[in-house]
């Protein structure tokens, strides 16, 4: 389990920071530039990131592990205020509706809410792409368990309930595979759990035959960012060609390569995830110091999530 779990948290880590510097990006651009894998600089870094920095994905998912571990639970109260300190420093990069939320003024119970009430958009990837880290916490606790405190980390940014049901599709894939079964299988088994208004444009999405081409929606958006995560893990037979094929699809990469990296190194493990790649992986915490995490401090970070 704890080398699935590292390889989730370490592998959503280093799908941001790969697909970072793509974003927004055509089709096929990772590839074109970098035709022939393993022979490295891949952590290229550019668009204002440098070489192997993460991004608001990880650094948000950083916040709420340490949240969890010093809580020694879920308050969500805590990781409010922790997204808050940090959405004030000034990151680098931070969603528009995550960032409308978090400098609203309103009680963290009612932000997501109050936006989600005003705007009637809040059904992006950002709740998605933080979640590695707790789903590797709430593996141990089931299916049940695991997917309501998805459901519940996702309400405190995003009112919109289709991103909370993406959250926990997410978390219950990383269990299944943390206890050495294949999430792939367990996707017809998972929907099942979802809420009955959001069932049927996941099981669309999520369907063996589907294809990112398909897509409705840009994928930042939570559905076609998960089903091309989903995709991913499913056509490729490897974490590094996962990620790849994560990135080529162009658009948000860095979130659809976390999700992605997320679930193909929960399956693979950390072993699977290229060290060329892990070596010069590095998290910023904007609003706490100084601190830079680097995939050693993630490593232990993880230990503890597990443990």
């Amino acid at each position: 389990m704890l080398d699935s779990a590292t390889g989730a948290v370490i592998g959503s880590a280093v799908g941001d920071a790969l697909g970072a510097p793509f974003e927004f990006g055509p089709e096929g651009a990772f590839s074109a530039r970098f035709p022939r894998p393993g022979e490295g600089g891949e952590m290229c870094g550019g668009g204002g990131w440098d070489p192997g920095e993460a991004t608001d994905d990880t650094q948000m998912a950083v916040l709420v592990a340490e949240s969890l571990l010093e809580c020694d639970g879920l308050e969500l109260p805590d990781v409010f205020r922790r997204f808050r300190r940090w959405a004030a420093a000034e990151p680098k990069d931070i969603g528009l509706q995550t960032e409308a939320v978090l400098t609203s003024g309103d009680p963290w119970d009612t932000a997501a809410a109050l936006h989600f009430q005003v705007n009637q958009r809040a059904a992006g990837n950002g709740a998605l792409m933080r979640a590695a880290p707790s789903a590797v916490y709430f593996a141990r606790q089931g299916r049940e368990a695991t997917m309501e405190a998805a459901r519940r980390l996702s309400a405190l940014t995003h009112g919109d309930r289709a991103a909370w049901e993406g959250t926990a599709i997410f978390h219950e894939l990383i269990r299944v595979a943390l206890a050495g079964g294949n999430p792939l299988t367990a996707v017809e088994d998972t929907l099942k759990a979802v809420h009955e208004d959001h069932r049927d444009r996941y099981t669309t999405v999520l369907a063996p035959d589907w294809h990112p081409d398909q897509a409705t929606e840009f994928n930042g958006a939570v559905w076609p960012c998960l089903g091309s995560a989903v995709w991913a893990l499913r056509t490729t037979p490897s974490y590094e060609d996962a990620v790849r094929a994560a990135i080529d699809l162009g658009g948000d990469t860095d979130t659809v390569a976390a999700v992605t990296g997320g679930l193909a190194g929960a399956v693979y493990g950390i072993g699977a995830v290229p060290k060329r790649w892990t070596e010069v992986l590095h998290v910023p915490l904007p609003g706490f110091g100084e601190r830079v995490l680097d995939a050693g401090e993630l490593e232990q970070l993880t230990r503890r999530l597990a443990e």
